[in-house]
């Protein structure tokens, strides 16, 4: 790195006064110039979701000792606002969390954290997200915090390759107890979902989601359900590109001809 301070965006899907934001942009200011734009409110498995049918606001917050915005929408959101009217330049990087609870497999299909790190790479941004899995409101970021200052020092060093953003999850561990960093992919799984049908005080039916997380690839060592099982960090990279390469030479020999 330069002896420039690199700038670095910081975002979350928690909302802005998230202990793991906190913890994340404690790390970060120990390598760059930070500044923070994240949601006013917790938006957990909003996808790659931006708000198009209301308006966005933009309020100045001192939840962090940094420069700091709160935005009335989703991660996506902030990453576009942070970039199109907040800087002034782009960012050298972005990081996204730390996020409470796992976005392994494929839960990053539905994760607000990981779809902010994805708007960065389209912006032609190196961006990471970063998960921690333990869901508690009193969650130790100990380790997490120092995975996070490692990878994002080495982004920094190495830059990432076009359109690819990381996935980072770290292990509910003590930092002693954590083995290392492992590339991995992402582990073919899926959830096998229930809706919890309840009554309430009118007798109208109400929903809660639930399900069962179901792993495909059940101990395969190059995977990161594996590598956080076995205490490992795992990195995935992660791209926007959803082409279904495989697919296309038998979809080529359909007959596609009009009747």
């Amino acid at each position: 790195m330069s002896s420039k301070k690199p700038l670095i965006l910081v975002t979350n899907d928690d909302g802005i006064s998230s202990p793991g934001i906190a913890s994340l942009v404690d790390a970060m200011k120990e390598i760059g110039e930070v500044i923070v734009v994240a949601p006013d409110k917790p938006q957990s498995g909003v996808g790659h979701a931006i708000t198009i049918n209301s308006t966005l606001r933009i309020h100045k917050t001192k939840f962090h000792d940094v420069q700091e915005y709160s935005i009335t929408g989703t991660p996506v959101d902030c990453v576009k606002m942070a970039v199109n009217k907040i800087l002034k330049k782009k960012p050298d990087l972005i990081v996204s969390g730390i996020n409470h609870g796992s976005n392994i497999s494929i839960n990053v299909i539905y994760s607000g954290t990981m779809s902010a790190a994805v708007e960065g790479a389209i912006e032609g941004i190196p961006s990471v997200g970063f998960s921690l899995l333990n869901d508690s409101i009193d969650a130790d970021f100990t380790a997490s915090k120092h995975f996070a200052k490692t990878i994002a020092r080495q982004v920094l060093d190495h830059g990432l390759p076009k359109d690819i953003c990381l996935n980072v999850n770290i292990p509910r561990l003590h930092l002693s107890e954590i083995k290392g960093i492992r590339v991995c992919r992402q582990a073919r799984a899926t959830w096998i979902e229930k809706f919890d049908e309840r009554k309430d005080p009118g007798g109208n039916p109400y929903y809660w989601l639930t399900g069962k997380f179901v792993n495909y690839d059940e101990g395969k060592k190059e995977t990161d359900v594996w590598a956080v099982k076995n205490n490992f960090v795992s990195v995935v990279p992660v791209q926007f590109d959803m082409t279904g390469y495989s697919a296309l030479p038998a979809l080529e020999k359909w007959k596609w001809k009009m009747k």
